[in-house]
């Protein structure tokens, strides 16, 4: 049986990851990077994809397991009818391969395990030639290269194309197996200690995590989503992906598939506020920078995604030998969103180096020149249609959200250089752009009818971004419009207390059959609209039925099926741990302030 999305817990090393189930396999490891082809892919189709579990033989799920204090190392327990036994699944920050390591110890009996390695290179399409050398299992095809060992050795077999093993651990008995990645035209790179290397893991999270400001009553979750967060950090850039994953499906058997791992710039304010709030202004002031060097160029080619090092090209295939999750295809890579115009975007990027730079994060200072030449191109821009925040793919609309960021753009322009006089700029011409923006919203983009901002200019379709207009500071929070329309939204996109994206009803917006779940960043906003307009009490039920939703190890995806009660979606999803650590900082302030 497939296993839900929620069964899964994510490692990894700060250049990639992998999704290990309660079953002790790990179904999708993409080498050596997030984006680079998946060499375990039994995630987006079945075992021959590829997967490598370790068990004991015959058991099912594990019994419990979870993360070892405040880290990224995973440690699984079954007990079982003759002993009980853990399996310890991390990746050691890289110093130049990629490793995984499973320590397998025994806690108490005798524990017959089972384990399998099936490699299958390019999203498990190609497999690969083993061999034996010097003590290894050594994997090869085309430009990748795996080699297997165990400490202490245990006796491995070829079987069906894949690496079986079978040994008992008893009480206080440890086998470490590690496996290292590398191109296949080079020398197999110096061994790593997996002991050591499991010490010095934990001691490196253990010093990162201490650096977190929020207490209680949060702290548990808001740490364990800023962990998610750094763990889905490209180190060598800065660049943060939405999530490790491609075309875990919005719906179930449905076509809403999509790769999510790149760098959003939708993602940029909410993530420079939450690092900063919460602490990590190394960590915000790595985003920042990778932020300037993706949008760096000629503004009218500014895209709403980028690879991990800025990439601009990311085109969009499919794979058709892949069936997808729980037979949700197609199963795609790359991202055809990308050549798509969203005029937020525009307001995102001057709004995050806004924040940058009231944070007091070291400034670069070629940043305010390309801030006003972004805000000078959205100048000419911002009065035309465009996709949206969320990447529809129908026709193009004058989407509020859309405009509301351009009002964003001029606003944080204006405060930019009241604060900071000396800079250059045009103040009035800003200020002129800001009201003119405002003016054409508010007369068109609200439905005085109903009392709320709609989706985009003349629809009667309703849009989860317009609760963000209150924390922008487009309108006041205790402005009736803005209460009408977190009123309309929680009632005419409320799915089981929780918040959709959009209507789905029909294909006039999105241009694609099917519907999707409750998007969980949206439900966050939510919560933070309540607060803003006074609703406390609701905000934290709300906020703290969310936080129910986590899986065992505290771990969200892109969206929750209330009917299915399942989470769906790409998993983990760095935009609902952004929303959760946001709310919960705010809801402590609350907490704090009364």
């Amino acid at each position: 049986m497939t296993l839900r999305i929620e069964d899964y817990a994510l490692i990894g090393d700060l250049h990639t990851a992998a999704l290990v189930g309660n079953d002790g396999s790990i179904d999708w490891l993409c080498l050596p990077h997030f984006d680079s082809a998946a060499c375990f892919a039994a995630l987006l189709g079945d075992e021959d994809n590829g997967h490598w579990t370790i068990a004991p033989k015959g058991a099912g799920p594990c019994t419990r397991r979870g993360y070892i204090e405040e880290s990224l190392v995973l440690e699984s327990v079954w007990e079982t009818r003759t002993g009980t036994v853990k399996v310890i699944d991390f990746m050691p920050q890289r110093d130049r391969a990629p490793d995984v390591i499973r320590i397998v110890e025994g806690v108490s009996g005798s524990v017959e395990m089972s384990a399998t390695l099936r490699l299958r290179f390019d999203y498990g399409s190609v497999v690969p030639w083993m061999r034996r050398a010097e003590g290894h299992r050594v994997a090869v095809a085309g430009p990748d290269s795996v080699w297997l060992r165990s400490e202490p050795s245990v006796k491995t077999w070829g079987h069906e194309f894949s690496t079986r093993s079978s040994f008992t651990v008893g009480e206080g008995e440890k086998v470490a197996f590690v496996l290292t990645w590398h191109p296949s035209h080079e020398q197999r790179p110096p061994l790593v200690d997996p002991h050591e290397a499991l010490r010095s893991s934990l001691d490196d999270w253990a010093e990162w995590s201490a650096r977190c400001r929020c207490e209680a009553p949060y702290r548990e979750a808001v740490i364990r989503s800023l962990i998610t967060l750094k763990a889905l950090t490209y180190g060598p850039t800065g660049g943060i992906v939405a999530a490790p994953t491609t075309s875990l499906p919005e719906e179930f058997g449905g076509v809403r598939n999509w790769d999510y791992r790149y760098c959003w710039l939708r993602d940029a304010t909410l993530t420079l506020g939450a690092l900063v709030t919460a602490g990590y202004h190394e960590e915000a002031s790595a985003w920042r920078d990778w932020l300037l060097r993706a949008v760096a160029g000629d503004p009218a080619d500014l895209q709403i995604m980028y690879g991990l090092s800025g990439e601009r090209r990311l085109p969009e295939t499919e794979l058709p030998w892949l069936s997808g999750y729980a037979g949700s295809a197609p199963v795609r890579t790359g991202n055809e969103a990308v050549k798509q115009l969203q005029l937020d975007v525009y307001g995102e990027v001057l709004d995050s180096l806004y924040v940058a730079r009231e944070a007091g994060l070291p400034s670069e200072t070629h940043a305010w020149s390309l801030q006003l030449t972004l805000l000078g191109f959205l100048e000419s821009k911002w009065r035309e249609p465009d996709e949206g925040l969320w990447e529809v793919r129908g026709p193009r609309r004058h989407f509020v959200h859309s405009k509301v960021m351009a009002w964003v753009a001029a606003d944080r322009a204006v405060r930019t250089l009241e604060r900071h006089p000396s800079l250059p700029g045009e103040a009035d011409r800003w200020r002129v752009m800001r009201d003119e923006v405002h003016r054409e919203v508010c007369e068109k983009g609200y439905d005085p009818v109903r009392n709320t901002f709609t989706q985009s200019y003349g629809s009667v379709e309703l849009d989860a971004a317009a609760l963000l207009i209150p924390r922008v500071g487009f309108l006041p929070p205790d402005d009736p419009r803005v209460i009408g329309t977190v009123d309309a939204v929680r009632q005419e996109l409320g799915t089981a207390g929780l918040v959709r994206r959009y209507s789905t009803n029909g294909r006039t917006v999105d241009g694609l059959p099917g519907s999707e779940g409750a998007f969980l960043a949206c439900s966050f906003w939510l919560v933070d609209a309540l607060r803003l307009t006074g609703r406390v009490k609701e905000a934290r039920e709300l906020f703290e039925r969310l936080l129910a939703l986590r899986n065992d190890v505290g771990l969200l995806a892109e969206e929750y099926d209330p009917v299915a009660g399942r989470q769906v979606g790409n998993f983990p999803q760095a935009f609902s741990h952004i929303g959760l650590v946001v709310s919960a900082l705010a809801l402590a302030g609350e907490e704090t302030a009364g």
